[in-house]
C-alpha cells in the first residue's frame, strides 16, 4: 500500500486534488475497529487475552453526504463496504448501483451504508465527483415521517466531515489492511538431543510468522518463543507457544482451531516477538526448517545522527530499531507480550516518533484509538495519569505538526473526556484515584502510596487544563477557553501551597485525610521543571535537594528516565545526561540488549534482567519507552525543537554535551533540519521555517551568512531564514 508523501498537507487541505478519490468513513471508526483487531492478538501460553478495558466498536449505519453543483451530467462508480442505497435530492434509487448518472445542476447526493463486521466505507469515483474527506458522514439522520408522509424539514442531525487514510485504489478496501510481509532467514540453529527439538536464533529481537518447511507426518509440532535462549527453552514457563496439529491432508493451529489445508510449507496465522524459537515436533511428525515472514510497518526513518561516541551510536540506532519494531497499525507498548495500545507509552512514541518518523498520521489514529466513544465510563486504559497524557499528547502533536484540522476533529472528544476527569476532583479541585482508577505513576522499586492527592496526578491535570485552553482557542471556543484558563490557573496556584515543603525544598508525594506525606520522589518534580511550573530559584533548588539527590529514590524504568533525563538535559547537563545514557542503555546492550527493555535495573545479574510481574520471563525487552535516547539526542543535543507550530518558528541549541563532534537531522513537517557540530564549528541548513541558531562561544561567532548577535555574556545567535546550508565558526566553552 502506498503511503502519501504529503500527509499532515492532505489532512489540512482535506486532502486531495479536485480529481482524487479515496476511501472514507465515519471519522474514528476505522481506528477503532483496527485497534480492536489488533489488541486482541495477545496471547498467554496460547490463552487468548483481550483488553480489560471498555471495549468500543464502529458504527454499523452511516449516511455520506455531498452537495453538488454539476456544469454537466456525470457518470461515478460507486463501491462500498457494506450493503448500500443511494439517494439522489432525496429520493432512493433502485438496487445499489456500482455506476450511477447525475444530471447537471444543483443536487445532493446521499449513500447510506450498513456493515456490522466492519467499518462502512465508501469509493465513489468520477469526473469531478469523487470520495474525499470533504464529504459529510453521520451515524444517525434523525428522519421522521408524519402521518401524511410528509418527511421532516427540520433535523438535529449532526454531520461531521469523513474520515480517511489513503486507501486510494478502490480495489483495495480498507477492511483488507495488513502490515508489510519480508522473508527472513534465522542466523544459527542448534539441535537439542532430548526430545528431537531444534532452537533457531533469528540474530536480533524480531516479529513475525514463524514459516515451518516441508512438515512430513502426523502429530503436533510444538513452538516455542523467547526473547532470551532461556526462555525459549523453558517449556514450562515461555511467555508465547503455539501447537500445530499435522493431520493428513489438514492442518490445526490448536490455539485458535483454525483448519486450512495441508500444502507444504506451513506459515503460522499468529505474529510473535522473539529472538529465539524452539521448535519440538511429537512423535510421528517431522519438519526440514524453519524461517519467518518480518512483520513490519513502512515507515521512513527520517531523522539520523552520528557522533565521535560508537556506543552512543549504537544507542541511537538500537533505540531507532526498538520504535521500528513498536511502530506498527498504532504505537504500541511492546511486541512480546502487551501488544496494547497504552496511553503512557504512546505519549513517548509520539515524541520519539517527531525525532525519526515524523508520521503524524499514525499519531492521529493512535490518539484516535485511545479515545474511543462516548459516554466516557472510566480512565483512559483505565489509568487516571494515561487520561491526563492523552489530553498532553494532542498538545505535543499541535506543536510539531500545527494541525489545526485534528485538533478541531478531536476537540468535541477532549470535552467529554475533561467533563469526566472533573467529574472526579475532591472539594479541592484536585484528583484522586475513585473506584476503578488505575493511579499508575511508574514501576517502582520503593514503596508508594497511591491514595489521596498525588502531587504528580495534579501536576499532569494542571497541564491537562492547560492544554484545553489551548484547544479551545483554536477551536474558537472563547467560553471553554476561559473556563479552562481559570481552572488552570486554580490548580497551579494551590500545587505549592498544597505540596510544597519547604525543608526539603521539594514537592512531596502526596496529601492522604489532610495530611502531608513524608515522602519525596522525583515525579512530581521532574515534571514540574519540565513544565515551567517553578520559578528559578524554586527549580535550581529542586534540582539539587531532588534531582541530583542520590538519597531520594532513583528511577529504574526507562519510562520514567525519559522525563528524568530531559529535566536534566532542561536544565543544561548534557555531559552528566551523556554519561547517565551510556550507563543506562549502554548497560542493555553490554547485557546483550538489540532492542530496548520495559525496566532495566544494573543490579540485577544474568536472568534476573528477565523477570517481572512474579514471572521468569514477564519483561518486555522490546519496549517503546525503552527508545527515549531518540528524542532526548534529538531536542537536547542536536538541539532541535519548534517554538511555533508545524515548526513555521524553531529554535536550535546545538551542544555536545562532551562529545568531540556529532551530526544529524531533524524532520519537520514537509523538511527537515540538518547539523554537523564540533568545537570549532557548526554547519545548519534548514529547509522549512525560520528560527535563531543559539550558540554558547568564548568569543563573537563569525558566520558566512546573517549577523551574528550577542544575547548575554558568551552567547550568541543567528537568525535563519534561508534554505541554503550555514557555517559557523566558533569556540565550544568546556
Amino acid at each position: 500500500m502506498k503511503k502519501r508523501v504529503s500527509t499532515l498537507l492532505a489532512a489540512a487541505a482535506f486532502g486531495l486534488a479536485a480529481s482524487a478519490q479515496t476511501w472514507i468513513w465515519y471519522p474514528g471508526d476505522y481506528e477503532i475497529w483496527l485497534g480492536n483487531r489488533m489488541n486482541n492478538n495477545r496471547t498467554e501460553r496460547g490463552a487468548f487475552f483481550p483488553p480489560f478495558w471498555k471495549t468500543d466498536s464502529h458504527f454499523v449505519t452511516v449516511e455520506f453526504s455531498k452537495d453538488l453543483d454539476l456544469s454537466e451530467a456525470e457518470e461515478i462508480v460507486i463501491k462500498a463496504e457494506g450493503k448500500y442505497n443511494v439517494k439522489l435530492d432525496g429520493k432512493l434509487q433502485f438496487g445499489q448501483p456500482s455506476t450511477f448518472l447525475i444530471p447537471a445542476g444543483k443536487h445532493k447526493l446521499n449513500i447510506k451504508v450498513w456493515n456490522q463486521s466492519t467499518p462502512p466505507a465508501i469509493y465513489v469515483k468520477g469526473k469531478t465527483v469523487n470520495s474525499d474527506p470533504t464529504w459529510k458522514v453521520t451515524n444517525e439522520d434523525k428522519e421522521w415521517i408524519d402521518e401524511s408522509g410528509k418527511a421532516s424539514d427540520t433535523s438535529a442531525t449532526v454531520y461531521a466531515l469523513a474520515g480517511y487514510w489513503d486507501f486510494d485504489d478502490m480495489n483495495n478496501p480498507p477492511s483488507a489492511y495488513s502490515l508489510n510481509l519480508e522473508p527472513k532467514n534465522y542466523v544459527a540453529v542448534e539441535q537439542k538431543t532430548a526430545d528431537g527439538g531444534r532452537l533457531y536464533d533469528f540474530g536480533k529481537e524480531t516479529f513475525g510468522r514463524i514459516v515451518l518447511k516441508q512438515p512430513v507426518g502426523d502429530g503436533v509440532v510444538n513452538i516455542y518463543y523467547g526473547e532470551s535462549p532461556e526462555e525459549a527453552l523453558d517449556l514450562e514457563h515461555c511467555e508465547t507457544l503455539d501447537k500445530i496439529l499435522f493431520d493428513g491432508d489438514k492442518v490445526t493451529d490448536l490455539a485458535t482451531n483454525a483448519v486450512r489445508k495441508n500444502e507444504g510449507d506451513y506459515t503460522l496465522d499468529n505474529t510473535k516477538a522473539f529472538r529465539y524459537v524452539y521448535v519440538a515436533p511429537e512423535a510421528g511428525v517431522n519438519f526440514g526448517d524453519a524461517a519467518m515472514l518480518y512483520e513490519y510497518a513502512p515507515v521512513e526513518y527520517r531523522g539520523k545522527f552520528k557522533c565521535s561516541d560508537p556506543e552512543l551510536n549504537k544507542i541511537w540506532d538500537v533505540g531507532a530499531y526498538t520504535m521500528h519494531l513498536t511502530t506498527r497499525e498504532f504505537f504500541i507498548d511492546g511486541i512480546k507480550r502487551d501488544r496494547w495500545v497504552w496511553s503512557g507509552d504512546a505519549v513517548q512514541s509520539y515524541l520519539m516518533n517527531y525525532y525519526l518518523f515524523f508520521d503524524s498520521p499514525t499519531v492521529k489514529r493512535t490518539t484516535r484509538l485511545l479515545r474511543g466513544k462516548d459516554p466516557v465510563t472510566a480512565h483512559i486504559n483505565t489509568i487516571m495519569d494515561y487520561t491526563l497524557y492523552w489530553f498532553n499528547g494532542i498538545y505535543d502533536y499541535y506543536l510539531y505538526t500545527g494541525d489545526k484540522e485534528f485538533v478541531k476533529e478531536i476537540y468535541p472528544k477532549m470535552q467529554s473526556l475533561m467533563d469526566y476527569v472533573l467529574g472526579r476532583t475532591n472539594k479541592d479541585g484536585m484528583l484522586e484515584g475513585m473506584t476503578g482508577d488505575w493511579v499508575f505513576v511508574d514501576w517502582a522499586d520503593f514503596p508508594m502510596s497511591k491514595q489521596g492527592a498525588l502531587s504528580f496526578e495534579q501536576v499532569l491535570f494542571c497541564k491537562s487544563l492547560e492544554t484545553m485552553k489551548l484547544c479551545a482557542d483554536i477551536v474558537g471556543d472563547s467560553a471553554d477557553a476561559v473556563k479552562y484558563g481559570r481552572l488552570a490557573k486554580e490548580l497551579r496556584d494551590k500545587l505549592l501551597p498544597t505540596f510544597w515543603d519547604e525543608e526539603r525544598q521539594a514537592l512531596v508525594h502526596n496529601v492522604e485525610n489532610g495530611k502531608k506525606s513524608e515522602q519525596v520522589n522525583k515525579f512530581a518534580n521532574m515534571f514540574a521543571i519540565n513544565y515551567g511550573y517553578f520559578n528559578e530559584p524554586t527549580t535550581k533548588s529542586v534540582m539539587e535537594n531532588v534531582m541530583l539527590n542520590p538519597e531520594v529514590p532513583a528511577i529504574t524504568t526507562p519510562y520514567m528516565r525519559f522525563y528524568e533525563l530531559e529535566s536534566l538535559c532542561d536544565q543544561g547537563l548534557q555531559k552528566q545526561v551523556l554519561k547517565e545514557m551510556k550507563d543506562y542503555w549502554g548497560g542493555m546492550l553490554r547485557e546483550g540488549a538489540t532492542s530496548f527493555w520495559e525496566k532495566y535495573n544494573p543490579s540485577d545479574s544474568g536472568t534476573q534482567h528477565l523477570a517481572m510481574y512474579g514471572r521468569p520471563f514477564g519483561k518486555s525487552l522490546c519496549h517503546a519507552w525503552g527508545a527515549s535516547p531518540i528524542y532526548l539526542i534529538g531536542k537536547y543535543y542536536l538541539g532541535v525543537k519548534p517554538l511555533e507550530p508545524g515548526y513555521k518558528e524553531f529554535s536550535i541549541t546545538p551542544d555536545l554535551g562532551g562529545l568531540k563532534w556529532m551530526e544529524g537531522t531533524v524532520p519537520t513537517p514537509n523538511g527537515e533540519i540538518t547539523l554537523y557540530v564540533n568545537d570549532k564549528e557548526i554547519k545548519v541548513k534548514a529547509t522549512e521555517g525560520k528560527g535563531y541558531i543559539n550558540i554558547k562561544s568564548k568569543s563573537q561567532p563569525k558566520s558566512d551568512y546573517g549577523t551574528v548577535e550577542k544575547t548575554g555574556d558568551k552567547s550568541y545567535r543567528l537568525y535563519i531564514d534561508t534554505d541554503k546550508e550555514i557555517t559557523i565558526k566558533y569556540k565550544e566553552i568546556g
